[in-house]
């Protein structure tokens, strides 16, 4: 009590701003371990950090320029901080993010570390309620929605090769991928091979459309000489 006594005419430095970081932890430390449960890379420590950190930005935006403010000279505009948060975040977020052929990995994590820092942010700002209510939301999320997505019906989707000839020369490789793309097709592992004046590409690719409709919309791609489709593709699951 003497060490709050000591920093009670400090703007920033009292009871009330100990609260807010103290729920900031707490908050941020309970989606780190719904994180830290699903064994992610971004574990405990590392979303606990982001939002007691961003409490902290927000409580030294607030407090931390008194000292310096002057009335009709000097104007401090606290949100700037906050917006500069979000910016900052940016690099988390994409740190985590990576694809692996045509499936992308670690958006979830990110927009989670996103979430935590906005926690931690409404924590600094004193929206105590509004903090509690968005980390609730959020488990209520990660925990409870799964269970029925995954009753969900899904769209069939098949997989399968495509292999293309053309001309070694000519430029049909762009238009290949461009006419499976309008076809709505999810493009896989695409290969080349020369032979001689010809050029050989196969594509993984998977969609709605039957192979026959896929070959028909290729033949019309200017340069393509010859196209056919392998066996089904399982590279996909």
């Amino acid at each position: 009590m003497q060490a709050m006594g000591l920093f009670a005419h400090i703007p920033g430095e009292g009871l009330l701003q100990l609260k807010e970081l103290g729920l900031a932890f707490f908050l941020s430390a309970l989606v780190g371990l719904e994180r830290e449960y699903r064994q992610k890379a971004a574990g405990f420590r590392t979303y606990t950090l982001v939002g007691v950190s961003a409490a902290l930005f927000m409580l030294i935006s607030k407090y931390g320029f008194d000292d310096v403010l002057s009335p009709g000279r000097v104007v401090v505009d606290p949100s700037r901080v906050a917006a500069q948060i979000v910016s900052g975040l940016g690099f988390i977020g994409g740190g985590v993010i990576f694809m692996r052929r045509d499936t992308v990995r670690g958006l979830t994590t990110a927009a989670s570390v996103w979430l935590t820092a906005a926690i931690g942010m409404a924590c600094g700002a004193g929206m105590a309620t509004v903090a509690l209510l968005t980390a609730v939301g959020y488990l209520i999320i990660m925990f409870l929605t799964p269970v029925w997505l995954r009753r969900l019906p899904r769209a069939s989707r098949h997989g399968f090769k495509v292999s293309v000839r053309g001309d070694a020369n000519g430029d049909f490789v762009d238009g290949v991928g461009d006419a499976l793309t309008r076809l709505d097709f999810i493009l896989g592992h695409v290969s080349q091979e020369r032979h001689t004046e010809n050029l050989f590409l196969t594509i993984h690719v998977r969609g709605k459309k039957t192979p026959d409709e896929v070959i028909t919309a290729l033949m019309r791609v200017p340069g393509v000489q010859a196209a056919w489709s392998g066996k089904p593709d399982e590279s996909f699951d």
